[in-house]
């Protein structure tokens, strides 16, 4: 049985080099660069209506275009 989550649950990880602040919370997730306050926030309503795929999908049509102009 799993345990529900009732209160903010802050890790720290490490991506390329550079410290982050996970923090998992009841709505939802927020990831800052460590020693700061700002960051990304997505919610868990966000998460499952696809939103955190969209900055995704942006970042790629927009590198495949940087691609396609240095051609």
């Amino acid at each position: 049985m799993a345990t529900k989550l009732e209160k903010t649950l802050k890790r720290e990880i490490d991506v390329d080099g550079k410290a982050y602040m996970l923090a998992i919370s009841p709505d939802g997730l927020k990831l800052t660069e460590k020693g700061r306050r700002k960051g990304q926030e997505l919610s868990w309503k966000g998460l499952l209506d696809g939103q955190a795929a969209a900055p995704s999908a942006a970042g790629a049509s927009m590198e495949e275009a940087e691609t396609a102009a240095e051609e």
